[in-house]
Protein backbone atom coordinates (compact mmCIF):
# COMPACT_ATOMS: atom_id res chain seq x y z
CA UNK A 1 0.00 0.00 0.00
CA UNK A 2 0.83 3.86 -0.61
CA UNK A 3 1.61 5.83 2.48
CA UNK A 4 3.64 9.13 4.14
CA UNK A 5 6.35 8.27 6.14
CA UNK A 6 8.88 10.60 7.46
CA UNK A 7 12.34 8.63 9.20
CA UNK A 8 13.70 11.62 10.56
CA UNK A 9 12.66 15.17 11.73
CA UNK A 10 13.04 18.25 9.68
CA UNK A 11 11.16 20.21 7.06
CA UNK A 12 8.16 19.57 4.78
CA UNK A 13 9.74 17.32 2.12
CA UNK A 14 10.41 14.88 4.76
CA UNK A 15 6.87 13.37 4.53
CA UNK A 16 7.88 10.80 1.72
CA UNK A 17 5.81 8.53 -0.32
CA UNK A 18 6.76 5.22 0.47
CA UNK A 19 5.22 1.32 -0.31
CA UNK A 20 4.43 -0.83 2.72
CA UNK A 21 2.48 -3.87 3.30
CA UNK A 22 -0.98 -3.36 4.25
CA UNK A 23 -1.67 -4.10 8.29
CA UNK A 24 -2.77 -7.22 9.73
CA UNK A 25 -6.18 -6.15 12.06
CA UNK A 26 -5.54 -7.63 15.60
CA UNK A 27 -8.35 -8.74 17.88
CA UNK A 28 -10.73 -5.78 18.34
CA UNK A 29 -9.44 -3.81 15.08
CA UNK A 30 -10.88 -2.91 11.66
CA UNK A 31 -9.32 -2.95 8.45
CA UNK A 32 -10.25 0.39 6.90
CA UNK A 33 -9.78 1.40 3.44
CA UNK A 34 -9.04 5.03 3.64
CA UNK A 35 -10.80 7.78 1.43
CA UNK A 36 -9.70 10.96 3.25
CA UNK A 37 -7.58 12.29 6.01
CA UNK A 38 -7.08 15.34 7.37
CA UNK A 39 -3.98 17.52 8.47
CA UNK A 40 -3.67 19.11 12.00
CA UNK A 41 -0.65 21.29 12.76
CA UNK A 42 0.75 18.99 15.56
CA UNK A 43 1.33 16.64 12.50
CA UNK A 44 3.79 19.45 11.53
CA UNK A 45 5.09 19.93 14.99
CA UNK A 46 5.92 16.14 15.29
CA UNK A 47 7.40 16.19 12.43
CA UNK A 48 9.75 18.88 12.76
CA UNK A 49 10.86 18.13 16.19
CA UNK A 50 9.41 20.47 18.18
CA UNK A 51 8.03 18.35 20.88
CA UNK A 52 10.07 16.42 23.62
CA UNK A 53 8.42 13.21 22.28
CA UNK A 54 10.05 13.30 19.04
CA UNK A 55 13.04 11.29 20.18
CA UNK A 56 14.89 9.18 17.18
CA UNK A 57 13.14 5.65 19.06
CA UNK A 58 9.92 7.47 17.88
CA UNK A 59 11.11 7.02 13.70
CA UNK A 60 10.48 6.18 11.46
CA UNK A 61 6.27 7.40 11.72
CA UNK A 62 3.61 7.27 8.95
CA UNK A 63 1.92 11.21 9.65
CA UNK A 64 -2.08 11.74 10.42
CA UNK A 65 -4.13 11.43 13.34
CA UNK A 66 -7.98 11.51 11.83
CA UNK A 67 -9.61 10.36 8.52
CA UNK A 68 -12.70 8.42 7.07
CA UNK A 69 -12.94 5.30 5.37
CA UNK A 70 -14.84 2.14 4.38
CA UNK A 71 -14.85 -0.78 6.69
CA UNK A 72 -12.43 -3.53 4.67
CA UNK A 73 -12.29 -6.39 7.25
CA UNK A 74 -14.18 -6.72 10.24
CA UNK A 75 -14.75 -8.89 13.35
CA UNK A 76 -16.43 -6.84 15.61
CA UNK A 77 -20.41 -6.60 15.57
CA UNK A 78 -20.91 -2.52 15.36
CA UNK A 79 -18.88 -2.77 11.94
CA UNK A 80 -19.40 -4.56 8.61
CA UNK A 81 -17.63 -4.45 5.70
CA UNK A 82 -18.21 -1.40 3.43
CA UNK A 83 -19.59 0.69 6.59
CA UNK A 84 -18.06 4.66 6.03
CA UNK A 85 -16.61 5.37 9.46
CA UNK A 86 -14.39 8.06 11.06
CA UNK A 87 -11.00 6.90 11.99
CA UNK A 88 -9.11 7.79 15.15
CA UNK A 89 -6.52 6.12 17.76
CA UNK A 90 -4.57 6.58 20.60
CA UNK A 91 -1.12 8.37 19.21
CA UNK A 92 -2.47 8.15 15.52
CA UNK A 93 0.66 9.95 13.66
CA UNK A 94 2.41 11.23 17.10
CA UNK A 95 3.81 7.97 18.58
CA UNK A 96 1.89 5.82 16.54
CA UNK A 97 1.46 4.94 12.85
CA UNK A 98 -1.43 7.29 11.43
CA UNK A 99 -3.85 8.05 8.56
CA UNK A 100 -1.95 8.99 6.12
CA UNK A 101 -2.10 5.33 4.14
CA UNK A 102 -4.42 3.31 2.13
CA UNK A 103 -4.97 1.17 4.85
CA UNK A 104 -5.13 1.34 8.66
CA UNK A 105 -6.37 -1.05 11.24
CA UNK A 106 -7.96 1.02 13.99
CA UNK A 107 -9.14 -0.16 17.51
CA UNK A 108 -13.16 -0.64 17.00
CA UNK A 109 -13.28 2.00 20.06
CA UNK A 110 -11.88 4.95 17.70
CA UNK A 111 -14.31 4.18 15.01
CA UNK A 112 -17.85 5.35 14.47
CA UNK A 113 -20.51 5.57 11.92
CA UNK A 114 -20.38 8.62 9.18
CA UNK A 115 -23.49 10.16 8.43
CA UNK A 116 -24.67 8.79 4.78
CA UNK A 117 -25.10 12.75 3.61
CA UNK A 118 -21.58 13.93 4.60
CA UNK A 119 -18.86 13.64 2.23
CA UNK A 120 -15.85 12.69 2.36
CA UNK A 121 -13.71 15.65 2.52
CA UNK A 122 -16.77 17.41 4.91
CA UNK A 123 -16.21 14.49 7.05
CA UNK A 124 -11.89 14.32 7.24
CA UNK A 125 -12.70 18.01 8.05
CA UNK A 126 -14.88 17.49 10.89
CA UNK A 127 -12.29 15.03 12.88
CA UNK A 128 -8.87 17.20 11.50
CA UNK A 129 -6.73 19.12 14.35
CA UNK A 130 -9.92 18.68 16.69
CA UNK A 131 -11.26 22.07 16.92
CA UNK A 132 -14.95 21.43 17.69
CA UNK A 133 -14.05 19.39 20.33
CA UNK A 134 -11.64 21.80 21.99
CA UNK A 135 -13.95 24.44 21.50
CA UNK A 136 -16.95 21.86 23.03
CA UNK A 137 -15.10 21.12 26.00
CA UNK A 138 -12.89 24.56 26.57
CA UNK A 139 -16.82 25.86 26.65
CA UNK A 140 -18.45 23.76 28.77
CA UNK A 141 -16.30 21.59 31.41
CA UNK A 142 -12.99 24.97 32.11
CA UNK A 143 -15.78 27.96 31.44
CA UNK A 144 -19.12 25.96 32.13
CA UNK A 145 -20.79 28.48 29.20
CA UNK A 146 -24.20 29.68 29.66
CA UNK A 147 -26.65 30.95 26.93
CA UNK A 148 -25.97 34.29 26.86
CA UNK A 149 -22.74 34.88 27.28
CA UNK A 150 -19.89 36.21 24.75
CA UNK A 151 -17.04 34.62 23.23
CA UNK A 152 -14.10 35.45 21.32
CA UNK A 153 -11.74 32.99 19.42
CA UNK A 154 -8.98 34.53 17.41
CA UNK A 155 -8.10 33.46 14.16
CA UNK A 156 -11.44 33.37 11.73
CA UNK A 157 -9.61 31.35 9.22
CA UNK A 158 -7.88 28.84 11.38
CA UNK A 159 -9.78 25.64 13.01
CA UNK A 160 -9.80 26.85 16.56
CA UNK A 161 -11.46 30.10 15.72
CA UNK A 162 -13.97 29.03 12.99
CA UNK A 163 -15.29 26.18 14.89
CA UNK A 164 -15.18 27.33 18.61
CA UNK A 165 -18.02 30.26 17.02
CA UNK A 166 -19.83 27.67 15.46
CA UNK A 167 -20.04 25.29 18.93
CA UNK A 168 -20.52 28.95 21.13
CA UNK A 169 -23.54 29.30 18.61
CA UNK A 170 -24.67 26.25 19.48
CA UNK A 171 -24.48 26.34 22.71
CA UNK A 172 -26.69 29.93 22.73
CA UNK A 173 -23.94 32.78 22.59
CA UNK A 174 -25.08 36.27 22.28
CA UNK A 175 -22.19 36.98 20.87
CA UNK A 176 -19.20 34.77 19.03
CA UNK A 177 -16.71 36.55 18.19
CA UNK A 178 -13.34 36.25 15.97
CA UNK A 179 -10.52 37.95 14.00
CA UNK A 180 -8.94 38.43 10.50
CA UNK A 181 -5.74 40.59 9.64
CA UNK A 182 -6.60 41.80 6.47
CA UNK A 183 -9.82 43.14 5.05
CA UNK A 184 -9.85 40.40 2.71
CA UNK A 185 -10.01 37.83 5.12
CA UNK A 186 -12.52 40.07 7.31
CA UNK A 187 -14.94 40.01 3.73
CA UNK A 188 -14.28 36.48 3.37
CA UNK A 189 -15.19 35.60 6.77
CA UNK A 190 -18.70 37.39 7.03
CA UNK A 191 -19.70 36.13 3.13
CA UNK A 192 -19.34 33.06 4.80
CA UNK A 193 -21.63 33.81 7.54
CA UNK A 194 -19.38 34.91 10.10
CA UNK A 195 -21.26 38.01 11.45
CA UNK A 196 -18.77 39.08 13.87
CA UNK A 197 -15.35 39.52 12.85
CA UNK A 198 -12.75 42.01 13.58
CA UNK A 199 -9.98 43.32 11.20
CA UNK A 200 -7.13 43.56 13.05
CA UNK A 201 -5.83 45.92 9.90
CA UNK A 202 -8.00 48.59 10.95
CA UNK A 203 -8.66 47.93 14.30
CA UNK A 204 -7.16 46.77 17.79
CA UNK A 205 -8.34 43.53 18.87
CA UNK A 206 -9.02 45.25 22.28
CA UNK A 207 -11.26 47.98 20.46
CA UNK A 208 -12.75 45.88 18.64
CA UNK A 209 -14.29 43.78 21.72
CA UNK A 210 -15.03 46.35 23.82
CA UNK A 211 -17.03 47.75 20.86
CA UNK A 212 -19.28 44.77 20.12
CA UNK A 213 -19.51 44.13 23.91
CA UNK A 214 -20.32 47.56 24.91
CA UNK A 215 -17.40 48.26 27.04
CA UNK A 216 -18.00 44.90 28.79
CA UNK A 217 -15.14 42.24 27.35
CA UNK A 218 -16.04 38.73 26.84
CA UNK A 219 -16.97 35.93 29.11
CA UNK A 220 -15.02 33.44 27.40
CA UNK A 221 -11.53 33.59 25.18
CA UNK A 222 -10.79 30.47 23.46
CA UNK A 223 -7.07 31.29 21.94
CA UNK A 224 -5.41 29.20 19.37
CA UNK A 225 -2.92 32.29 17.67
CA UNK A 226 -1.06 32.84 20.86
CA UNK A 227 2.30 35.21 20.47
CA UNK A 228 1.99 38.75 20.41
CA UNK A 229 -2.16 38.80 20.01
CA UNK A 230 -2.14 36.83 23.97
CA UNK A 231 -2.10 39.68 25.97
CA UNK A 232 -4.33 42.16 24.29
CA UNK A 233 -6.80 38.52 23.70
CA UNK A 234 -6.32 38.04 27.56
CA UNK A 235 -7.22 42.05 28.32
CA UNK A 236 -10.62 41.73 26.38
CA UNK A 237 -12.15 39.08 29.30
CA UNK A 238 -14.99 40.41 31.27
CA UNK A 239 -15.05 40.18 35.13
CA UNK A 240 -14.35 36.70 36.41
CA UNK A 241 -13.99 35.62 32.79
CA UNK A 242 -12.31 32.08 31.01
CA UNK A 243 -9.16 32.01 29.39
CA UNK A 244 -8.34 28.83 27.79
CA UNK A 245 -5.07 28.69 25.44
CA UNK A 246 -5.15 25.77 23.21
CA UNK A 247 -2.18 26.27 20.50
CA UNK A 248 0.45 29.06 19.57
CA UNK A 249 -0.13 29.42 15.90
CA UNK A 250 1.58 33.23 15.99
CA UNK A 251 4.23 31.97 18.27
CA UNK A 252 5.09 30.59 21.62
CA UNK A 253 6.30 33.33 23.62
CA UNK A 254 3.95 36.27 25.11
CA UNK A 255 4.22 38.98 27.02
CA UNK A 256 1.03 39.50 29.70
CA UNK A 257 -0.23 42.62 31.99
CA UNK A 258 -0.26 40.41 34.98
CA UNK A 259 -3.21 43.05 36.26
CA UNK A 260 -5.46 41.64 33.38
CA UNK A 261 -5.88 38.49 35.58
CA UNK A 262 -5.41 39.56 39.02
CA UNK A 263 -7.77 42.48 39.13
CA UNK A 264 -10.66 40.55 36.67
CA UNK A 265 -10.36 37.31 38.83
CA UNK A 266 -9.80 35.82 35.84
CA UNK A 267 -9.34 32.03 35.31
CA UNK A 268 -6.63 30.90 33.13
CA UNK A 269 -6.61 26.95 31.68
CA UNK A 270 -3.85 25.16 29.20
CA UNK A 271 -5.68 23.10 27.28
CA UNK A 272 -5.13 19.64 26.49
CA UNK A 273 -7.83 16.33 25.34
CA UNK A 274 -5.18 14.56 28.17
CA UNK A 275 -7.00 16.69 30.65
CA UNK A 276 -10.59 14.95 30.00
CA UNK A 277 -11.23 10.86 30.76
CA UNK A 278 -12.42 8.79 27.50
CA UNK A 279 -15.54 8.85 28.64
CA UNK A 280 -15.86 12.53 28.66
CA UNK A 281 -14.56 13.01 25.45
CA UNK A 282 -16.20 10.15 23.80
CA UNK A 283 -19.71 11.91 25.23
CA UNK A 284 -18.66 14.94 23.50
CA UNK A 285 -18.00 13.25 20.42
CA UNK A 286 -21.55 12.06 20.57
CA UNK A 287 -22.80 15.53 20.88
CA UNK A 288 -20.77 17.00 18.63
CA UNK A 289 -21.89 14.13 16.08
CA UNK A 290 -25.77 14.94 16.09
CA UNK A 291 -24.76 18.80 15.52
CA UNK A 292 -22.77 17.46 12.12
CA UNK A 293 -25.57 15.35 10.95
CA UNK A 294 -27.97 18.11 11.94
CA UNK A 295 -25.87 20.64 10.15
CA UNK A 296 -25.76 23.09 13.16
CA UNK A 297 -21.97 22.80 12.58
CA UNK A 298 -20.83 22.93 9.28
CA UNK A 299 -16.96 22.05 8.66
CA UNK A 300 -15.39 24.09 6.06
CA UNK A 301 -12.35 22.94 3.23
CA UNK A 302 -9.99 25.15 1.94
CA UNK A 303 -8.17 22.62 -0.08
CA UNK A 304 -7.94 18.78 -1.01
CA UNK A 305 -4.55 16.92 -1.60
CA UNK A 306 -3.33 13.96 -3.08
CA UNK A 307 -1.89 11.34 -0.53
CA UNK A 308 2.00 11.84 -2.80
CA UNK A 309 1.67 15.67 -2.13
CA UNK A 310 1.50 15.54 1.72
CA UNK A 311 4.35 17.76 2.11
CA UNK A 312 2.81 20.83 0.21
CA UNK A 313 -0.56 19.89 2.03
CA UNK A 314 1.55 20.23 5.24
CA UNK A 315 2.93 23.58 3.99
CA UNK A 316 -0.33 24.73 2.66
CA UNK A 317 -1.49 24.07 6.06
CA UNK A 318 0.97 26.14 7.93
CA UNK A 319 2.13 29.09 5.35
CA UNK A 320 -0.90 29.10 3.28
CA UNK A 321 -3.12 30.96 5.53
CA UNK A 322 -6.42 28.66 4.44
CA UNK A 323 -9.86 29.50 5.11
CA UNK A 324 -10.95 26.10 6.89
CA UNK A 325 -9.17 22.59 6.90
CA UNK A 326 -7.00 21.06 4.66
CA UNK A 327 -7.02 17.46 3.18
CA UNK A 328 -5.58 14.57 1.55
CA UNK A 329 -7.51 12.52 -0.38
CA UNK A 330 -6.97 8.81 -0.88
Amino acid sequence: MKAIQYRAYGGYDENRPVELPIPKPATGEVLVKMRAVGINPLDDTFRGGHIFLATPANLPRIGGQTGVGFVEESNVDDFKRGDRVFVTGRGFGLVADGTWREFVAAAATGLSHVPTHIEDDVAAAFLAGAGYITGYLSLTKFAEFKPGQTMLAPGIGGAVGMESVQIARNLGASLAISTATSSARADEARAAGYEHVIDLSRERLRDGVMRLTAGKGVDVVIDGVGGALTGEALGCLANAGTYVVVGYAAGREATLNLTDIIWKAAKVHGFTLRAFSPETIAAAQRILLGYLAGGSIQPTVDRSFPLDEAGAAVRHLIEGRPFGRVIIRL
